[in-house]
């Protein structure tokens, strides 16, 4: 057997620069939000957003059990990495006039990480079971919402959610044990580098929203904005992402396979659509300032970031079998908010979640300090 310890590497430039396509695929799932700030429009968004990272997701799951920046594999990664722009750029039309086109190009997508993956796998048997138990709920997902884009209305969607529950449903129902390989370093990274480029998306949110004209009242909801996202950015990455990796790296055989599975490819994926909800609800508080908030930016403002925190707060359960008590009640707080989000002037709602998120981050910071050291730097430990 494999130790995946033995597959360990660096994160490639090619990598980053396949990962630099989500900062554009972000910006199109935002954009389609808030160019449709309804219901049905926060749905079609949220299902765009779920193909996206499942495409992303197993092309994680591909470079972490090798280094794809070698020789003619390079060729196909950027081929995908094509694919993927095409699907992103048709993002606003996915479920309108660039259906056919968002389809056709994600499954292209779709079947290179196949071509990439039977590369990898044909000098290793078990890899090679393992693809082909995949490949059928991998291809026929795509080609689901190919089909998807021939139909109109409720028939669409009903096919979109359709296609989706057998992509994500798949790995559950043929099992994640023999033949998959993960690297746990290399895998916990890349989460971490998409974590960030989702927020650098509500960064760029803020600029967008923000516009030429700054006067004192965009500079406050900006600044609010920055401190927002900080305060999402210290939730994971001071001691959430170090919890999680450790006991990632500690993990062995079928463990490990659902650890990586469970709370990294499902669980990120909310904490990732969180930082989108609340990028439409930041950008429409840019442009909103003395108003009340319509009531689906109102969610999207307080309940995105509250998804955010109830996505991490069960990827540090999976991880470490423990309840995160304030950031559970952060996250109640935050959806309480939600009425007044939609009553008061949306510079004031802003200001709330400003203060709920900043309030959690410094008793974080200086109430366990003690904790967070031992945490961060275990040498220093007694």
């Amino acid at each position: 057997m494999v130790d995946e310890r033995d597959t360990e590497h660096q994160v490639t430039p090619l990598e980053l620069f396949f990962d630099l396509v989500f900062v554009f695929a972000f910006t199109q799932v935002t954009r389609l939000l808030v160019d449709d700030p309804t219901w049905s429009g926060v749905l079609r968004g949220m299902l765009v957003l779920a193909a996206l990272w499942w495409a992303w997701s197993v092309y994680a799951w591909l470079t972490s059990a090798m280094d794809v920046d070698e020789g003619g594999i390079r060729l196909v990664v950027l081929a995908a990495m094509g694919a993927m722009f095409g699907a992103a750029l048709a993002v606003p039309g996915a479920f309108g006039d660039d259906a056919i086109l968002f389809g056709f190009t994600y499954l292209l997508l779709r079947l290179l990480h196949l071509v990439l993956s039977a590369i990898v796998a044909r000098d290793d048997p078990d890899r090679r079971g393992a693809l082909f138990r995949f490949a059928p709920t991998a291809i026929t997902g795509p080609l689901l919402l190919v089909l998807a884009g021939f139909l109109e209305g409720d028939a669409r969607i009903a096919v979109w959610l359709v296609a989706l529950a057998i992509d994500y449903l798949g790995p559950v129902v043929i099992g994640v044990g023999g033949g998959w390989r993960v690297a746990s370093e290399h895998f916990a990274e890349r989460h971490g580098l998409i974590i960030i480029i989702a927020l650098g998306e509500s960064l760029i949110s803020i600029g967008v929203g923000a516009g030429l004209d700054l006067d004192p009242g965009v500079i406050a909801a900006a600044t609010l904005g920055i401190v927002v996202v900080s305060a999402l950015w210290w939730l994971y990455f001071d001691v959430a992402a170090i919890f999680a990796r450790r006991r990632l790296i500690e993990a062995r055989g079928l463990e490990l396979h659902r650890l990586a599975l469970h709370a990294y490819s499902y669980l990120h994926l909310p904490m990732v659509a969180g930082i989108v909800l609340f990028a439409l609800g930041l950008e429409t508080t840019l442009h909103h300032l003395d108003d009340a908030l319509d009531t689906v930016p109102a969610v999207a403002l307080c309940g995105g970031a509250a998804l955010y925190l109830l996505a991490e707060i069960a990827f540090l359960f999976l991880s470490m079998g423990r309840i995160f008590r304030r950031r559970t009640i952060a996250a109640v707080i935050l959806l309480a908010l939600i009425p007044a989000a939609a009553a008061i002037p949306a510079l004031a709602a802003l200001a709330l979640v400003s203060a709920v998120c900043s309030l959690l981050v410094a008793y974080e910071a200086i109430a366990r300090r003690e904790y967070r050291v031992k945490v961060r730097h275990p040498e220093l430990a007694d």
